[in-house]
């Protein structure tokens, strides 16, 4: 096998809630202060892997971080013993407590930006964890995600961990980046997609044309940041900014509003400023390696309304391509290989949506051949579709050896990992238990089994 694309999916922590801390997210706002259910959110998510690598997608798997970050809180001026600040916090600022609570880390697709090998100057895969500044329950997680990711991808010669870029320079990590390509092993195009400008930049937006409801989240220098750290070729590189209406309309990521897998790219037809220019330089881009080749689904609002498109995570499903027959060629590419896509139960239940879905088969060509739904309902609730649960990182035959075998996915660890989340999650959490002193050390304890389960060596703080 020449190349893959492996899907690391994050795995829901214990303390999974709906604190509806996220501007912008509409699900999450909904859902506010209502029970959750940990224990089934680990679970469907695991199973969502299952299925996957059960077709032949290779799966591996991200680590929850420790929650609640009790250490976040004594920085904010809690004092005392970790039952007595927690109580403390859920008294005077529960929206504290929430935000030192959150599981957000489960949608890795916020974990980092990554570019294959192919693209980059150096030969190597390039990662630059986001740093997720706009939110504070999400600025958080960058230093636990730097470690798990150096702990994952430790071989200097094969990959590159960044440290994440200043909080200034807001990163929302790849749910604002894709990667459009013939194969997993071949140069590609990096699409990157950002909301605002930083400061006084020269590219910052004007008044006029920000979104009115909510913030942008990208910044444009985050993202030529990181086209630069990562030695990426301009030529195959396009930069674009997403539409102020799609904003607000609750497009708080570029993955919410489109989707790309190998050569084949679907869109909402709102995605984007200046959209027809945007496209055009995509296929330009992707036309220095086979233009005949890139197939772009653009779906027009009259077909599937933008409230629509949100509300369902049409466009937040995954693409993936099926391994080749046996006597077909050796790796999936963008040619003659029709994609999968996993969309959530909830796109079946809108008229609109179902009626997109059910005419993808039938489109010439056949680029999405197969459409599967996956109940990620628990994610869902909380405002993250099967799409942010993964990280994609392409890898090449030696940078597959190079990845730590402990977290790739087999039938050996799904049994693993489904006892240790019995074991160790709770059946239901609502707002008042994040004071619980139980949870955090159920949290830590279940944690600390869990890394050297995956034979990640001490990550968390409380190992050290």
């Amino acid at each position: 096998m020449n190349s893959i694309e492996i899907n690391f999916d994050g795995l829901v922590g214990p303390t999974h809630n709906y604190a509806g801390l996220a501007p912008g997210n509409l699900a999450s706002a909904r859902n506010r202060g209502q029970v959750s259910h940990p224990r089934e959110a680990a679970l469907q998510g695991l199973e969502k892997m299952r299925l996957l690598a059960e077709m032949g997608v290779p799966q591996g798997v991200l680590p929850p971080q420790h929650r609640p970050d009790v250490a976040l809180l004594r920085r904010l001026g809690f004092e005392g013993s970790d039952a007595g600040l927690l109580e403390r916090a859920h008294r005077e600022a529960p929206h504290l407590l929430a935000a030192c609570a959150s599981a957000a880390a489960m949608w890795a697709a916020n974990a980092a930006t990554v570019s294959a090998s192919a693209d980059t100057s150096d030969g190597r895969v390039h990662f630059t964890p986001a740093n997720l500044a706009t939110n504070l329950h999400r600025a958080i997680e960058a230093d636990t995600t730097t470690r798990a990711l150096r702990a994952i991808f430790a071989d200097p010669d094969r990959f590159v961990v960044h440290d994440p870029l200043p909080a200034a320079l807001g990163d929302e990590g790849a749910a604002n980046h894709t990667r459009l390509a013939p194969s997993h092993g071949e140069p590609g195009v990096e699409f990157f997609v950002y909301g605002r400008g930083a400061g006084a930049a020269e590219h910052a937006n004007k008044a006029a044309d920000a979104p009115l409801r909510f913030p942008a989240r990208q910044t444009l220098e985050a993202s030529l940041a990181i086209i630069r750290r990562h030695g990426l070729d301009p030529r195959r590189v396009v930069v674009a900014r997403q539409h102020p209406a799609a904003i607000d309309a609750g497009v708080f990521h570029n993955d919410v509003i489109a989707v790309g897998h190998l050569g084949l790219l679907l869109c909402h037809q709102r995605a984007w400023v200046d959209q027809a220019k945007v496209i055009r330089a995509i296929r330009l881009a992707y036309g220095r390696r086979g233009a005949e080749h890139l197939r772009l689904i653009e779906v027009p609002d009259r077909d599937v309304p933008l409230a629509d498109a949100v509300r369902t995570y049409l466009f937040n499903s995954q693409l993936v391509t099926l391994p080749a027959e046996p006597d077909g060629p050796g790796e999936p590419t963008a040619i003659g290989c029709p994609a999968t896509l996993l969309c959530p139960t909830e796109a079946l239940k809108t008229a609109s949506t179902r009626r997109f879905i059910d005419s993808l088969p039938a489109r010439r060509g056949r680029p999405i051949a197969k459409v599967l739904p996956v109940d990620v309902r628990q994610s869902m609730r909380n405002g993250g579709g099967p799409a942010c649960l993964r990280l994609r990182v392409p890898l090449r035959g030696r940078e597959i050896a190079a990845v730590h075998p402990g977290v790739l996915w087999t039938p050996a660890l799904h049994a693993k990992l489904a006892a240790w989340i019995n074991r160790h999650y709770r059946e239901s959490l609502g707002p008042a238990d994040l004071a619980d002193p139980h949870l955090l050390r159920e949290s830590r304890d279940g944690l600390d089994e869990l890394s050297r389960m995956l034979g990640l060596g001490a990550i968390y703080p409380f190992q050290w």
